[in-house]
């Protein structure tokens, strides 16, 4: 029987390795650093408002984590930000884009043994440089079939993700931590979308679960992924 599922898209941030962790410390530093200036809470609002408004900019990942921290540090001291706040800033970004890797539990042996069966793309958001050194240091990244590294998810990315290197999204599943980017626009897209959650999921990736959508699973974490397939697959 010629399997249902050919192709499977795995994110990389917080479904394969930690990544929201990092920004959560260095997010603690940052408040450390301006703590005569704002509250903690106050200045994650304005940091995060930031982040939003300089997407279009900066797209997504450390760097334009960092330069958003540096316009709102610049913002709420009225433009008196000490050059060293500056430089520790800069510092922590850096040790950000240095930090090694921590797979999450079952990531490499689940990419393993589906890399024997199916077609495994990885389609992730970020810095290219930065995506990059996280697959080439995971050890995962000669069982990918393909890498695409994008600027947005979206049901278009999908649909010619999966067509490039696939059968199409009809024969194709997305997994990840984010509904809003690897689940609801795999779905719109015709794939199923296997949403696994992570405990630290960055704000403005939340999105509604598509519930009652026969193409939608949940799983506890990747080790519950490949008895899911086989049940698709029948």
């Amino acid at each position: 029987m010629v399997s249902r599922l050919t192709t499977i898209g795995f994110d990389a941030d917080d479904t394969l390795w930690q990544n929201e962790a990092f920004f959560r410390l260095t997010q603690a530093r940052f408040a450390e650093l301006l703590a005569d200036h704002a509250e903690a809470g106050h200045l994650h609002a304005r940091l995060l408002e930031a982040e939003r408004r300089n997407l279009g900019h900066y797209g997504f990942g450390i760097k334009g984590f960092m330069l958003s921290m540096i316009e709102t540090a610049i913002e709420v001291t009225g433009g008196r930000v000490p050059a060293t706040v500056i430089g520790e800033i800069l510092s922590a970004g850096q040790e950000m884009l240095s930090h090694p890797i921590e797979l999450l539990p079952h990531a490499g042996e689940v990419v393993e043994r589906l890399a024997g069966t199916h077609r495994l793309v990885l389609i992730t958001k970020g810095d290219l440089l930065d995506q990059e050194r996280k697959l080439a240091q995971s050890g995962l990244g000669d069982m990918f079939d393909a890498v695409e590294i994008v600027s947005q998810k979206t049901r278009t990315t999908y649909e010619g993700a999966f067509t490039r290197h696939g059968d199409g999204p009809e024969r194709a599943m997305m997994v990840g931590n984010s509904m809003k980017s690897d689940v609801r626009p795999a779905l719109e897209a015709g794939a199923w979308g296997v949403f696994v959650p992570h405990g630290l999921t960055w704000e403005l990736e939340h999105a509604d679960a598509p519930e009652g959508h026969a193409r939608f699973h949940e799983i506890a974490d990747l080790g519950a992924l490949p008895d899911l397939i086989a049940g698709i697959e029948g």
